[in-house]
């Protein structure tokens, strides 16, 4: 039985109201519940509500809003992991995780992730609040956390937008947060969905070198890695080649010979033949000789269900969004998604190369805005007229200087503690599996920490845990990454 409490509100910017289009800076609004888990009753605390972000002279220059899961039968926290949670975009809000992966709530969908009528939450039998807390965070201008800006003044983009500029303020807001919840002895994990992977590489550092804060673990799920993601280089365009494989199975598009076999039997095959035979191809431009350009079309064609033509036309550069256009236009004149190529669209036209939307986020925001909205205000009783900005604005966004791959790596040099889970899935064509797969192999050039690395792969898209089955293994498999990175009584050192 739920009773709600409203604790205190520090601080507001305007006169309190019950609600009010202005949000407060300093608030927490507290729930209790209880969820079952693998088969057994966690009573449960939720948190929610606003802690400022402070500039180096003490002023507050943000608000961000999270929420705070604490299982409330535990009496020793020391031993008890915490897990700060984020998305990516950039821009961003943390709903998806929230409500679809590890908290103790998941959206009613069917079980391959389509939205249904009416919309909601309900309970999640596999979230991890069995076996840690979990706070998720919302960056500036996502969900309902606001820059705060001073009269006559205007936003200071640079504080906020950018790969150092995210993660300095971030690490900042969770010193503070850790703090103020007493959760110092307690082990301490990051996890990161899609930019959230750039985001925890960088918090990894971060977190270490300013605040003294040594994290377990750091869990990517669909990581961006922008040293490669988008950048038109040879490494760009080959690494994508699995993932074609993966979609093109999954749709029926591949010679008889690959398509009678598992997914995961053709896989390495087409991750064998990408690094091996299609990179260094690539990488020879105009100047690769005519036959070995038609042998590899030719192979190209047979791992990724298009035309050895359209390969040739392309010069052997197949970019994903060429891809997602081209995969059906003769079969069924329809694109499949970016995010989870599970998904089908209807264009305008069948000619162009690039799709007219992306079919999979407009079926995810029919079932997460509303469930949202709704559970927030209704079951976390936070009140406010504020829009929840699933995606807000953000752009320009400041790419440069982008250390974050050397930042874990250096983290996890200096922290024999820390370990590395990458979640990926197969059908993800915007961060896409192998990509994750790369960024974590040139993590650590010197292979000596590449024990402390997991890779795990699952049968969907970017968002793997919308899918039922991979719901609930996604979540076993952050439940065996924790003891795995579990200190054991063992002290920290090589």
């Amino acid at each position: 039985m739920r009773s709600i409490l409203t604790l205190f509100i520090v601080l507001f910017i305007s006169v309190t109201v019950a609600q009010d289009a202005r949000i407060p800076l300093d608030t927490i609004v507290e729930t209790t519940n209880s969820v079952r888990i693998k088969g057994k009753v966690v009573p449960y605390k939720a948190q929610t509500g606003m802690q400022p972000v402070w500039d180096e002279n003490g002023n507050i220059i943000a608000s961000l809003y999270y929420t705070y899961y604490q299982r409330t039968d535990i009496k020793n926290k020391a031993k008890r992991p915490i897990i700060m949670s984020f998305n990516g975009g950039p821009g961003s809000a943390s709903v998806w995780m929230h409500i679809a992966y590890t908290g103790p709530k998941i959206l009613k969908i069917d079980d391959e992730g389509y939205p249904v009528q009416p919309y909601g939450v309900k309970d999640n039998p596999n979230s991890i609040l069995d076996v840690a807390d979990i706070v998720y965070v919302n960056p500036v201008n996502t969900g309902f956390s606001r820059p705060v800006i001073a009269k006559g003044k205007k936003l200071d983009k640079s504080k906020f937008f950018g790969i150092n500029a995210d993660v300095q303020y971030l690490a900042g807001w969770l010193q503070t947060f850790i703090t103020r919840n007493n959760r110092w002895e307690s082990p301490k994990y990051i996890i990161g969905e899609s930019y959230g992977g750039t985001r925890v590489m960088g918090l990894a550092a971060e977190l270490q070198n300013r605040h003294w804060m040594y994290l377990n673990g750091v869990i990517m799920v669909s990581p961006a890695d922008y040293k490669v993601l988008r950048t038109g280089s040879s490494v760009d365009y080959a690494i994508n080649l699995p993932y074609f494989s993966a979609t093109a199975w999954y749709h029926k598009m591949l010679a008889p010979a690959l398509q009678n076999k598992d997914l995961l039997e053709i896989l390495p095959e087409a991750e064998d033949f990408a690094i091996n035979k299609l990179l260094p191809a690539i990488a020879k431009g105009g100047f690769i000789s005519g036959d070995e350009k038609n042998s590899i079309a030719e192979k190209f064609s047979y791992y990724s269900g298009l035309s050895k033509k359209s390969i040739l036309r392309n010069n052997l550069e197949v970019s994903p969004s060429f891809f997602w256009k081209e995969l059906l236009r003769d079969k069924k004149g329809m694109t499949v998604g970016r995010l989870d190529s599970r998904y089908l669209g209807v264009d305008k036209r069948e000619v162009g190369i690039s799709t007219d939307y992306n079919s999979e986020i407009t079926s995810w925001l029919h079932s997460f805005t509303p469930a949202i909205n709704y559970y927030i205000r209704k079951e976390l009783n936070f009140k406010t007229d504020v829009k929840y900005n699933v995606f807000g604005p953000v752009r320009p966004w400041d790419n440069r200087n982008d250390n974050v791959r050397e930042g874990l790596r250096q983290a996890m040099a200096q922290n024999p503690y820390l370990n590395v889970l990458v979640q990926s899935g197969y059908y993800d064509g915007a961060t896409t599996y192998f990509g994750a797969k790369y960024t974590m192999w040139k993590v650590d050039p010197s292979g000596k920490m590449k024990d402390r690395f997991t890779f795990k792969g699952y049968r969907s898209g970017h968002m793997m845990y919308l899918r039922k089955d991979d719901l609930q293994k996604a979540n076993d498999d952050l439940r065996e990454f924790l003891i795995k990175s579990s200190s054991k009584g063992l002290p920290a050192k090589y």
